[in-house]
Order: C-alpha cells, then sequence, then structure tokens
C-alpha cells in the first residue's frame, strides 16, 4: 500500500506540520465504485490520495449527472471540510482503484485550527481544484468533444503511474455527460490520429504532446495554478 509521502499534498508539508496529521492517518484501499462522499451527507472522513482517481460528481434533481472534476495523488478529498462545511452536494467515488491515508474530518480540522502552513496548503488546493471545475466547465460548454476527450485524458494520464487506464467507452461517457456513441466517435478520431490506442476497456497514451495540441486551450490553467502554488505535478 502507498505511503503518506505518495500523496503530493502530504509531501509538501514541513515535519512539524505532517506530525501533527501522521498519527491520525490510516491507510486505506479504494475500492472500484466505492463512494466516498454522498450528496447532503455529512463528511466523517477525507482522503488524501496516493494512487487511483476519485471522481466528483455533479447530479442534478432529474438525476442526471456529469463529473466536475478529479483527484488523485496531486490531491485530497473533503474540500467542503476545508472549506468550513461539513457536507457536499456533490458525489465523490472511486473510478480507478488504488490507495489513500484516510483522516477524520474532525482530526483535520482541529490540524487546521493550530497549523497555519496545514491550513494554507489545503486552502491553496481548494483553490486548484475550484479552477479545475471552472475550466471544465468551460471546457464542457467551448471545446468539441474529440477537445474534451483529450483534456480529460490527459487528466487521467496526470493521476496515474504508466501509461494505461482501465476505462471503457460507457464510463467516459457517463464524465463527459455525452452519448455513449459520441464518446466511441472521438476514441476512434485520437486512435486514428495516433494519439491513444484503446483496445476492450482500456486506454493507453500514446502521444502525449498531441494530445495537448488538440485539447488545446482546454487543458492547463489547473495544471499551472498547482505548480504556481503547490509545487510540480
Amino acid at each position: 500500500m502507498s505511503s503518506a509521502s505518495s500523496n503530493r499534498l502530504l509531501s509538501t508539508l514541513s515535519r512539524n506540520a505532517s506530525a501533527l496529521l501522521a498519527p491520525h492517518l490510516a491507510p486505506v484501499e479504494l475500492a472500484l465504485r466505492q463512494h466516498i462522499e454522498r450528496p447532503g451527507e455529512d463528511i466523517s472522513h477525507v482522503y488524501f490520495v496516493t494512487s487511483g482517481i476519485v471522481s466528483v460528481v455533479a447530479r442534478s434533481s432529474q438525476h442526471d449527472s456529469i463529473e466536475a472534476g478529479l483527484i488523485g495523488c496531486e490531491g485530497m478529498t473533503g474540500i467542503a471540510v476545508v472549506m468550513a462545511n461539513h457536507r457536499s452536494p456533490h458525489e465523490a467515488f472511486v473510478q480507478l482503484e488504488g490507495a489513500a491515508q484516510r483522516l477524520e474530518a474532525e482530526q483535520l480540522r482541529i490540524a487546521m485550527r493550530r497549523s497555519e502552513e496545514i491550513s494554507n496548503v489545503l486552502l491553496r488546493f481548494a483553490h486548484v481544484f475550484s479552477t479545475q471545475v471552472t475550466h471544465t466547465a468551460l471546457a464542457n460548454a467551448r471545446a468539441k468533444i474529440e477537445e474534451r476527450l483529450a483534456r480529460w485524458l490527459l487528466m487521467v494520464h496526470d493521476r496515474v503511474a504508466g501509461d494505461e487506464a482501465s476505462l471503457t467507452h460507457e464510463f467516459i461517457a457517463i464524465m463527459l455527460g455525452v452519448r455513449r456513441p459520441g464518446v466511441t466517435d472521438a476514441l476512434h478520431l485520437l486512435e486514428g490520429k495516433g494519439l491513444i490506442r484503446a483496445t476492450r476497456g482500456v486506454v493507453r497514451i500514446v502521444d502525449r504532446e498531441g494530445l495537448e495540441l488538440l485539447a488545446g486551450g482546454a487543458y492547463g490553467v489547473p495544471e499551472r495554478e498547482y505548480r504556481r502554488l503547490l509545487g510540480e505535478r
């Protein structure tokens, strides 16, 4: 199982700040489709992801859904807790299985009150995640489906070890809020350009630079904000 240092937020903390959290961190596995947060329910724990990916999904009252953001080893769940709240209207679940360091929400609140450093680091991440969400909205409104797919695959690639991820057409369609045939067509387009290789349930990144060119302005701003505020990503 991954260590706490595998999470980039935790690894940025000084020894004194880390000492406040370390006794309360518990290593856990993240199972595929495991619910981390449910809409309107109190958040009991936050997760500093060390491997795998957690999706934050917005749902309408008519049960329509779309992914609002991704969290991997660069961050944590429980943004609402960082922002002095105790619940979220969104759902968070494991998109790609992995591992995390779990912390009780109340222990996080205590640590943030005791350490300005911890509070500042987590608030900076909350800002970066908010930037990611707003740029997801921008991409959904303005970018073509192949550009949105390229951006999304780059974000997944940023958060996994290696160049492959287990992703079905149906799941990608749900995350992007589009019809499955549209995802299939877009994957074929990217594959035809030599950017990816898609087999049953697995997507392999072949040409990352080409994906970045295709994604254009849809990718990059949140990533630069992370580097500016929290270091390399």
